[in-house]
């Protein structure tokens, strides 16, 4: 499948110095590398196609042209979009991971990143782009989508378009009425906590094959039904951390009931067009016309950066409040002893649809399979983007490297 054609808005100085191994540069300008690590196994021979069925040889092209694969949504980018400071040269980074000393080079010369873009507050301090992608690329949120979704639940409580969080999800969507799901109030379903049993390990075979069949067919009964179908409680709702997609796809049924339009569409109102964005992001659409709370929002790195910067400021975006501080406070702050790090979720603790990071320092992540990462430290105002594309869809044995890259930051950073 052909692409798209890409112009370079970068100054094309820019770019022949990127690709000068060790060249000295005047600011923290974008650097583009045509390869990467791994680039014969993830189609560099065929230009990074894109296509279905998807493998490690389509993930370059699908990650970064979602919608020359599926159907999407547009949102509208900002009409004046907000320009980044650079920094006076890209920062010198060095972190410790396993046998010594790493830098940034080496980082990007052993992980498939597609992309990396490291912000201080609206100052550009590292911006990467491999395998011919660059600034003009929209770039698949996977998981991270969930965040976003979660912080559009907040926006529309304190619009009184959703009462309370403690009310059930068949309040608003009254097609789950006598299901189980339908008996779940919100709260839970934004702490990953529904109780309903639920199996999600990317096998192909799992219950979040059985959600996505459902809700891409054209011919199923959409996302409600698809919904229902789960109605086994093994947990009381909100006792019990159990990560899956169908928790985030019945929020996403509640926000396009409760706001009465496209979850797109309410992005592009409350947050999108109000960040300063330089570009249209996507979100794809399901069979029946709906975006899938839990997944394939597509933008491009800087907006990604963005969106990190509007956590990091705590919903605030240059003095007007755009998500409710208390929200995302709460969002991003373990309520009960099972979603604090090290309890449920593992090394992790979860928040309103967002990891948290341990220590007495308030950190955060957006995550998505595949290797797809926001890092937030609001203290700072350090926001790290990496976009990936890694070939399992989790547990790659290389990945918590990008934690410890994360912690050398905020240690050289973060003051």
């Amino acid at each position: 499948m052909s692409l798209r054609p890409r112009r370079c808005l970068a100054p094309c100085f820019a770019l022949i110095l990127s690709l000068l191994p060790g060249a000295v540069r005047a600011e923290a300008l974008p650097v583009f590398n045509p390869s990467g690590p791994f680039a014969d196994a993830l189609g560099a021979a065929a230009g990074y196609p894109a296509g279905y069925p998807q493998t490690q040889r389509t993930l370059v092209g699908n990650f970064s042209h979602y919608d020359s694969v599926s159907r999407t949504r547009e949102v509208p980018r900002a009409s004046t979009p907000m320009p980044f400071d650079r920094a006076p040269a890209e920062i010198a980074l060095s972190y410790t991971y396993k046998d010594g000393l790493h830098t940034l080079p080496d980082y990007l010369s052993r992980h498939p990143a597609t992309g990396l873009l490291i912000l201080k507050d609206r100052t550009i301090l590292a911006e990467h782009y491999q395998y011919g992608r660059t600034e003009q690329d929209r770039f698949m949120s996977q998981s991270m989508a969930k965040t976003v979704a979660s912080m559009l639940i907040g926006i529309a409580v304190s619009q009184g378009k959703i009462h309370s969080i403690d009310d059930t999800t068949a309040s608003y969507v009254p097609e789950l009425a006598g299901s189980e799901i339908g008996a779940t109030p919100i709260r839970a379903l934004l702490h990953m906590s529904s109780g309903i049993a639920y199996r999600e390990v990317y096998d192909g075979h799992d219950d979040s094959a059985k959600l996505n069949a459902a809700i891409w067919s054209r011919t199923g009964e959409g996302a409600a039904a698809a919904a229902r179908q789960f109605n086994t409680r093994e947990a009381p709702p909100d006792t019990k951390w159990h990560y899956k997609g169908l928790d985030t796809e019945t929020l996403g049924l509640v926000l396009s009931r409760a706001t009465g339009q496209p979850i797109a569409e309410t992005l592009s109102t409350e947050i999108w067009s109000k960040i300063g964005t330089e570009a249209n992001a996507a979100w794809a659409i399901d069979g029946h016309g709906l975006e899938p709370a839990f997944c394939c929002l597509n933008a491009t790195l800087r907006d990604w950066g963005r969106f990190g910067r509007l956590l990091a400021w705590d919903g605030a975006w240059n003095g007007e409040q755009i998500i409710p501080r208390a929200w995302v406070l709460e969002a991003t702050t373990p309520a009960a002893p099972f979603l604090r790090p090290g309890a449920g979720a593992g090394y992790y603790g979860y928040g309103f649809q967002v990891w948290l990071l341990p220590g007495s320092r308030r950190q955060f992540v957006l995550l998505g399979i595949h290797g797809q990462s926001i890092y937030v430290d609001p203290l700072s105002k350090l926001v790290l983007v990496h976009t990936a594309v890694r070939a399992a869809p989790t547990g790659d044995p290389t990945q918590p490297e990008l934690g410890a890259l994360w912690r050398g930051l905020v240690a050289q950073e973060g003051t």
